[in-house]
Formats: structure tokens, C-alpha cells, sequence
């Protein structure tokens, strides 16, 4: 018998987004979240860098939207941009009213005021930031206003299936798929469940974990995008892979990232002889979006067949280093290098997903009552690369855009609806756990040398005919045995691959993330590349 849980808001995924959303919301409804490890496991945890806001009165929301269509390489969806950029400070004066402690400083006139500082792609210094650990900041301090309130129930170490989807009639609406839940998978019992809900948002995060290397937490595996492909929803711009240009290159490093800060800074990359290079790639040199940079460190490793460049901060005093820069300083030191007198070894990892799930500005899918929010939607914010520190701005707008509109349509006399039980009389226990191991190591290394930071239409075309061979392996396996964590992420992971991989086919140009030999050059017009499910109707 499967055991069914029921609550008015299911949020699926526990960062900044999901959290955001849930203290939005938890004044008006019983809400559930559901966090695939420890509540704190995710990547707004491992955000170094901050958040961008107009805090300063030489700044203007009018520059922050240039900047950010600058570098979405003319893809940014314009009105999208300017919605975020002026509800950017409200969005952040609500998370200091929950505790988030920024980093300020004294004026001139010795009054203290936040500090902010500045990254590649910005013209002005608008990053409100934490020290060195602004995600830490906020996910422990909106994780624990969460514990602490009543109408929140928390389901850790729980996995989402696949969304539970039913056609619904009346006068007014013919035929529309609405979402009712999800099937879920107790990883403390090992056991599935399933949930009812009235609203339905997926705030699962990106996908760079269908990468060999990246800077992203083992849980960043696109699960809410796939489950939502798999619903109906469409998805947009799947080939737009943010590379963070510096994640640290060492064997005992494991996914760590040097935040862009640094560079901000005045951190200079630097070949293994100690000489610049990016002032030969672009203008702005070591301040230029991450497409760029990552792309200039990409040529230089390949020329020099070098394992790495370099990032050096040494230049500036300790101090200053040792102040804003504690977490990246103790974790390098520990690893023997001493940044305020070597330069640190850099190579660039697949950092941040720029496409995703379609959705409007309250955060609407193409299938009723479900939603989706933060890094795992398509707003038209990023367009065809992100500037930085517009990824935890995003997940808070459009979380708080998406509670006015759920907060207002919930019904308070909800009758809760038995949902289909989960079938799992066929399947057995693999023995065989090897195939998933083997199957999940060949999808992330070939993601990696085909659909990487350079392209070609020969290379997309064997990634693709690899990712369909893996797809029928994965689903004969996903029939015949019980579920666990690995399959369910290998089988979301070769969905989003696939997705991917005919995002990146359908475009015929070099534009921001998306760089292939075959089409170098920019198309005259930008269009978002849109991919259609089997059914669902449309978002507006």
C-alpha cells in the first residue's frame, strides 16, 4: 500500500528559491518540503560570490538591465530583465528583515553602510555579498526561520519520482492537464510515497551535475526539469551551459569554486609563465562575462597543452585578502597554497544551468497548478549566458511573484484526493548496480568532450546517438527493478542530456554560452530555441 501524504503547497527542491517561496506562502497554507539530502545540501549553499541589487545612488536599475542584456549576448527577454532588476532591492530587504547579514563597511562619514562589490559583466559595484560565503549565509539563515515554523513540514533525504498529472474538465476549461503531486521515494525507508497537492513547484536547481567536471553539488542532476519534460512542460535554451571560468584545480580539491569576486577584485589569470592573457581576448580583459573567460582559459590550457592557468591575488595586501576572502583562503592554505603570495591553479566546470523549464513572471508552467522557480525554469532573464550574480536574485523575485499568485488562487476547504498507487509488483532488486555506475560515468564524460565549451555538429551528432542508446538501456533497467537514488538520477540526467544536445543542434550560430566551429559566427536575429513535450498547452 502506498502511503499518501497530503498538503496545500508541495515545494520540491530546498535552496534559496524553494525556502524563499515556502515563508512567502506557509501564512496561508500547510506546505511540504521535499530536500533530496540534508536540508542545507544544495548549490545556493556553495554560492560564493552574492547578489546583485541597485544599492548604491551611482548605480541605476536602467545599468543593471544593460548589463545583464549585454551579457545574454541579445537573447535576454527585455521585460523579463527590467522585472527583476526593480524588484532586486525589495527582494534583498526582505532577506536582511530575516537575518541574512551582508558585509558592510564605514562611509566617509564613518557611517556603515553594505559593501559591495563588483564582477566581471558589471559596470558599476552592485554585488551585496557575505564575505566569501554569501550562499552559506542565506541558505542556513532561511533554513532555520523554516524549522522553526509550525505550518512547514520538512521531508529530507526524500526523492521525487515524476509528477501526478490528471486531465480536468468544466464550462470554462476543456481537456487542461493539471498537476495533483508527486510520486516520492523515502530514501530513509526505501520506500514510495506519494503526496497531494494543490500547488506544485519544482525548485530543484540545475543540471551541471550531467558534467564531468563541475562546481555544482552531487544533487544539482536536473531532476524538476526532466519530471516536468516528461509532464508536458516545454523547455527553452537547454544548450546555454554556464562554465564558471575558475573552479580550483587540484586532485584533492574536489568541486571547489574561486568566486568571481576575486576577480572583481583585481585578480589577474595568468599563463603558467606568469604572463596575462586576457587582455588579448577582450577589452574588458579579466572583468568580461564568464562566456568569454571561460572560453579564453579553454584556448590557452589547449595551445600551451597546460593542465591549468592561473588566478593571482597575490598583488593585493594580506589583509585585504584574508578579509574578504577567509573561506577561499583557509581552503587553499589547506591544500598548500598561500593566495596572498602564489597564484591559485584554475580550470573552468560547468557551473550554472541558463535554460530550462518555460514559465511566466509568477512562475506558471504549461500545466496548471504546477510551477517552477530558480535555476532549473526559463524566465528570459539569462538568455544566452548569466551575469553573475543574477542567479540567487532570480531564485528570490520569482519565488515572491510566485506566492502573490499561488496565495491568492488556493482553496482554504480543500478536499484532498486519493492519488493513484504506485505499482512496483514487477520490478525486483538489482544486482547489477555496476550497469548504473558504468552507464552514469560514459553519459558525464562524453557531455564533457562533445557538448562542452567548444562544439561541433559532428561531435553534437555522436553525443546524440550515444544518449539514445543510454536512454533504452536506463529504461529497460527503470522497469524491471526497484528504484534508488543513483538510477533516478541517471535517469533524469540522460533526459536533460538529450534535451541538451537538440537544444544545441537546432542552433546555427555561435551566440554567448553556445561556441561551435561549424557556425562561429552570430545569426543577424536572436530566437530562443524551444523544445515541445508530447502534449501540454501553453504558458502566457
Amino acid at each position: 500500500m502506498t502511503q499518501q501524504n497530503n498538503c496545500d503547497v508541495l515545494i520540491i527542491g530546498s535552496g534559496a528559491a524553494g525556502l524563499t517561496l515556502a515563508l512567502h506562502l506557509a501564512k496561508n497554507a500547510d506546505v511540504v518540503i521535499l530536500s533530496k539530502g540534508p536540508l542545507n545540501e544544495g548549490s545556493t549553499y556553495y554560492a560564493q560570490g552574492g547578489i546583485a541589487a541597485v544599492f548604491d545612488e551611482h548605480d541605476s536599475i536602467a545599468a543593471h538591465v544593460d548589463d545583464t542584456l549585454i551579457a545574454g549576448a541579445g537573447l535576454c527577454d527585455e521585460e523579463t530583465v527590467e522585472f527583476t532588476a526593480k524588484n532586486a532591492k525589495p527582494c534583498l530587504e526582505w532577506l536582511i528583515e530575516q537575518g541574512v547579514a551582508f558585509d558592510k563597511e564605514k562611509d566617509t562619514g564613518g557611517e556603515a553602510k553594505y559593501h559591495l562589490t563588483r564582477e566581471g559583466g558589471h559596470s558599476h559595484r552592485r554585488i551585496l555579498h557575505a564575505a566569501d560565503a554569501t550562499g552559506q549565509e542565506i541558505q542556513t539563515t532561511l533554513a532555520s526561520r523554516v524549522k522553526q515554523h509550525s505550518r512547514i513540514r520538512i521531508f529530507e533525504r526524500y526523492n521525487a519520482i515524476d509528477l501526478i498529472c490528471q486531465e480536468q474538465t468544466s464550462e470554462n476549461i476543456q481537456e487542461e492537464k493539471q498537476c495533483i503531486g508527486a510520486y516520492i521515494w523515502n530514501r530513509n525507508t526505501e520506500k514510495v510515497e506519494s503526496i497531494y497537492a494543490q500547488k506544485t513547484i519544482l525548485a530543484t536547481g540545475g543540471a551541471s551535475k550531467v558534467y564531468q567536471y563541475t562546481s555544482n553539488p552531487d544533487v544539482a542532476s536536473g531532476d524538476g526539469i526532466a519530471m516536468a519534460w516528461r509532464a508536458g512542460c516545454r523547455v527553452a535554451n537547454m544548450e546555454f551551459n554556464q562554465f564558471h571560468p575558475t573552479c580550483l584545480f587540484h586532485p584533492d580539491a574536489g568541486t571547489f569554486l574561486l568566486t568571481e569576486a576575486l576577480r572583481g577584485e583585481g585578480a589577474l589569470l595568468r599563463r603558467p609563465d606568469g604572463s596575462r592573457f586576457m587582455p588579448s581576448f577582450d577589452k574588458r580583459a579579466e572583468l568580461a562575462p564568464r562566456d568569454i573567460v571561460a572560453r579564453a582559459i579553454d584556448f590557452e590550457m589547449k595551445r600551451l597543452g597546460a593542465d591549468c592557468m592561473y588566478l593571482d591575488i597575490s598583488h593585493k595586501p594580506s589583509g585585504f585578502i584574508k578579509e574578504h576572502f577567509p573561506t577561499i583562503y583557509e581552503k587553499t592554505l589547506s591544500l598548500g597554497i598561500d593566495i596572498t603570495k602564489q597564484p591559485i591553479p584554475v580550470v573552468p566546470a560547468a557551473h550554472y544551468t541558463c535554460g530550462g523549464v518555460m514559465v511566466n513572471h509568477h512562475g506558471k508552467t504549461d500545466i496548471a497548478q504546477l510551477y517552477a522557480i530558480g535555476e532549473m525554469s526559463y524566465t528570459g532573464l539569462h538568455g544566452a549566458n548569466r551575469l553573475a550574480s543574477n542567479s540567487l536574485l532570480e531564485c528570490l523575485v520569482f519565488a515572491r511573484a510566485a506566492a502573490l499568485e499561488i496565495s491568492d488562487s488556493l482553496k482554504q476547504d480543500n478536499e484532498y484526493i486519493q492519488l493513484p498507487r504506485w505499482d512496483e509488483s514487477r520490478v525486483t532488486d538489482s544486482d547489477e548496480d555496476v550497469v548504473i555506475q558504468h552507464n552514469w560515468h560514459e553519459l558525464r564524460l562524453f557531455m564533457w568532450d562533445y557538448v562542452g565549451i567548444v562544439r561541433t555538429t559532428k561531435r553534437l551528432e555522436r553525443a546524440l546517438h550515444r544518449v539514445e542508446l543510454l536512454q533504452s538501456e536506463i529504461a529497460e533497467y527503470y522497469q524491471n527493478y526497484k528504484v534508488s537514488n543513483n538510477l533516478l538520477e541517471l535517469r533524469n540526467l540522460v533526459q536533460v542530456a538529450e534535451l541538451i544536445i537538440r537544444c544545441a543542434m537546432e542552433r546555427k550560430e555561435s551566440r554567448g554560452l553556445h561556441y561551435t566551429l561549424d557556425y562561429p559566427e552570430k545569426n543577424p536575429t536572436a530566437k530562443a530555441t524551444i523544445l515541445k513535450s508530447s502534449s501540454g498547452s501553453q504558458v502566457s
